[in-house]
């Protein structure tokens, strides 16, 4: 038997439909991938987190990370940018160029634990720790735009200053309509695993709707997650590698009890094919090709033969290259009707909790 997982209202036209969210990941989640995960049924997709300084300087990176505008044409979908700053007067500015490039909502980033953000800039989960400068950045965005602003945080600092559920309440009186809260502290990074029961802490602190994130890598753990948060959705980060239809599962699992098959082979490789491709539109062949590697690695986890595919594709340097080791590789299996083995199960299982060595590894990890 599957939850309700209502809609949610952020603003009188903008609905999150289903609340089952893809996390932002810095060099991962790029328009090309948003609009696949859309498309393949996600409630909402949120930008890379993108420094609010960068965005008014309106660096050619940023501008391309924060590109929305026809990001989800055709499915009706509301369009979310990440931004991520310490000065309130920078974050308003940034809010507003962003929702003139088309983002009908704005996400503050007060979760990133990454040293370069949080340590370097004061921004990100450093923010958790300045109370009163985080509402001053959260009241002048909400003024700034006249678009739904939400807020993604952790549980706090460390766990001796655990004021996720303050904070939240401070989000609120200045007028955020979300929260998002990633259930590990900032010293935690991504080692241990998320505490799904500290977010319903959050939950009982705030009216605004709140959604639980971290460790979501399987349908159950996301039914867990909600059970256990009492969340009104969740967002799914690593989960989606190579995976870009995994949150439609979700979504079908806690709403209807129903487990919805993988794709077939030959879908799995129709569907690389069509993200390869819109990745070297996007960004050019030569960057192209090689920020596509991680994504086809990761389609290809557990398939007979995955860990010789993935490093002939990193040598690979062209398109034509690279769609002919595809070929070769995917080809062969459908034909003969193999089966993905218990790798990436084996996988899926592990990631809870798996994210230090993720972070060791220097894979890109939703903040």
């Amino acid at each position: 038997m599957g939850t309700a997982l209502p809609p949610i209202r952020l603003a009188g036209d903008v609905v999150i439909e289903t609340p089952v969210v893809l996390a932002p990941m810095s060099g991962v989640t790029d328009l090309p991938f948003r609009r696949l995960a859309r498309e393949l049924g996600t409630g909402l997709v949120v930008s890379e987190m993108i420094a609010s300084t960068a965005m008014i300087r309106e660096n050619r990176q940023s501008l391309k990370m924060a590109e929305v505008a026809k990001e989800m044409e055709g499915f009706g979908a509301p369009s979310s940018v990440q931004l991520a700053g310490c000065d309130p007067a920078v974050m308003a500015d940034a809010a507003r160029l962003v929702v003139d490039r088309g983002a009908a909502v704005v996400d503050i980033n007060f979760g990133c634990p990454v040293k370069k953000v949080a340590v370097g800039q004061s921004a990100g989960s450093a923010l958790m720790r300045d109370e009163q400068r985080a509402a001053a950045i959260l009241e002048a965005t909400v003024r700034a735009v006249p678009v739904p602003v939400t807020l993604k945080m952790r549980m706090g600092w460390d766990h001796q200053s655990l004021n996720a559920p303050r904070l939240a309440r401070i989000a609120q009186e200045c007028g955020i309509r979300l929260v998002t809260i990633h259930g590990r502290t900032r010293q935690q990074l991504y080692t241990g695993t998320a505490d799904w029961d500290f977010i319903a802490r959050v939950k009982d602190a705030v009216a605004i709707p709140v959604i639980a994130n971290g460790d979501i890598v399987t349908v159950e753990g996301a039914a867990e997650a909600l059970r256990r948060s009492g969340a009104d959705g969740v967002m799914v980060g690593r989960g989606c590698y190579g995976r870009p239809w995994f949150p439609a599962q979700v979504a079908a699992f806690l709403r209807e009890g129903v487990r919805l098959p993988d794709p077939s082979l030959a879908v799995e490789r129709d569907i690389l094919l069509r993200h390869f491709d819109a990745i070297l539109v996007h960004h050019g062949e030569h960057v192209g090709v090689r920020m596509a590697r991680k994504h086809v690695a990761w389609y290809s986890r557990g398939l007979p033969g995955s860990a010789e595919f993935r490093a002939r594709v990193n040598a690979l340097e062209t398109r034509p290259a690279v769609l002919d080791a595809i070929a070769r590789f995917y080809v062969p299996l459908i034909e003969s009707g193999a089966e993905r083995g218990a790798e990436r199960g084996a996988e899926r299982g592990a990631e809870r909790g798996a994210g230090g060595q993720a972070a060791r590894d220097g894979l890109p990890m939703a903040a």
